[in-house]
């Protein structure tokens, strides 16, 4: 049976829990805790009924009896250990019990306290467990607080390239995307833009590190080249890829005290006959998979990453789809993708999962990539974010 007023609906702070199964140890307990200005505790006689009031609210601390019938202080704990929002235990022992009692902390007790009840000793151990737990759910608080912000700063960022790539096809030509940052805020980007009614810009680009700074450049870089790109088709042109790469590098390099760069693949297609142009900054180029196989567009010159130095040249190269053939761009979270021991992906997993599904559509080719990519890595945290981007002649 649990009783006393600290398991009501609105329990004093801070909230005790006594689990003793000596009805003396409880009644002293209770009168040594008022005489130091506690509130009236909780009451439980074994350790079931101790999970059950733990199970059934919130506690600051919990006055922990070492033996007791049912269920004794090392059953309690073991239950305890690893459950989220367990309250700090002070274990209850007799001079005889200390081997007990170093079980018990190994098991995640703060603290333990001899069954004397010493008032000065009672004072100062229950003070300090529930310090440590006020600053541990002031830090959770705070925690919290930072990871809502993060989400929202990811919301955001997701906000910033298109949502669904597949609306923008037209002519022969179906494209699909995938960007899933390793942290809340990544620095990878894919982006997508009908330059008129036959021309798709695309591409995909990494910001050198990780997290709010890395967010940060790959938003400029997105604003950067969309406004490029846009100011080009307002003078009835069809933007340069390398002049993008160009005027994006000129405006980062200038102010880039932390010297962030940002490695990008960048082009545009004809939808209606498949040819296109496509520059490359410090960025590994894209594959081609068909009914031939994978091939790796030819003539493409590897320039310098943006954000390093201002007034660099870009070259870009033509290209051409045939039908049945996609073009794969991709950031290098793919192949250094790693597993639990430290593997990586590696090319030849991924050109192999490529070569595979050559023939799906761009969606179904990066569902199978990404389905080899999650069973190599087994559930281990990500490196680096993960950025696909297909483009395909029908």
């Amino acid at each position: 049976m649990v009783e006393g007023s600290g398991t009501g609906s609105s329990p004093p702070f801070p909230a005790l829990l006594v689990i003793d199964d000596s009805g003396f140890n409880r009644l002293l307990l209770k009168r040594r805790l008022a005489e130091l200005g506690y509130p009236e505790p909780a009451m439980a006689e074994d350790g079931r009924q101790g999970l059950d009031a733990i199970a059934a609210h919130r506690f600051d601390c919990v006055l922990l009896d070492l033996e007791m019938p049912v269920l004794d202080g090392i059953g309690v704990l073991e239950a305890l250990r690893g459950r989220a929002h367990a309250p700090p235990v002070i274990v209850i022992s007799a001079q005889t019990e200390m081997s007990g009692v170093i079980r018990c902390i190994e098991l995640g007790a703060e603290d333990y306290l001899p069954k004397s009840f010493d008032p000065p000793l009672l004072r100062a151990r229950l003070n300090a467990v529930l310090e440590k737990k006020r600053l541990r759910d002031l830090a959770a608080e705070r925690l919290a607080a930072l990871e809502a912000e993060l989400e929202s700063a990811r919301l955001a960022q997701i906000g910033l390239v298109p949502r669904d790539v597949g609306a923008l096809a037209q002519g022969r030509v179906t494209l699909a995307a995938y960007m899933e940052p390793a942290r809340q805020v990544g620095g990878d980007l894919y982006d997508a833009l009908r330059l008129d009614d036959r021309h798709i810009l695309f591409g995909v680009a990494d910001v050198s590190g990780k997290g709010a700074p890395a967010g940060l450049t790959m938003a400029r870089t997105v604003g950067l080249l969309r406004s490029a790109a846009r100011i080009a088709m307002q003078r009835g042109e069809t933007p340069c890829p390398a002049a993008l790469l160009a005027l994006a590098n000129d405006d980062l390099a200038a102010e880039n005290p932390d010297m962030t760069f940002v490695t990008a693949c960048l082009g545009w297609i004809d939808t209606q006959t498949g040819r296109g142009r496509m520059a490359l900054a410090g960025h590994d180029a894209p594959y081609i998979v068909g009914a031939a196989g994978l091939r790796l567009p030819v003539g493409l010159a590897i320039n310098p990453a943006l954000g390093v130095l201002e007034g660099l040249p870009y070259q870009a190269a033509d290209f051409a789809l045939s039908p049945g053939e996609t073009m794969l761009l991709y950031t290098d979270g793919v192949p250094e993708a790693e597993e639990g021991s430290g593997d990586f992906f590696g090319r030849a997993r991924f050109e192999a999962a490529v070569l595979e599904a050559r023939d799906a559509p761009p969606a179904a080719l990066l569902t199978a990539v990404l389905a080899r990519l999650a069973g190599f890595t087994r559930g281990a945290m990500p490196a680096d974010d993960v950025t696909l981007l297909a483009v395909r002649v029908g």
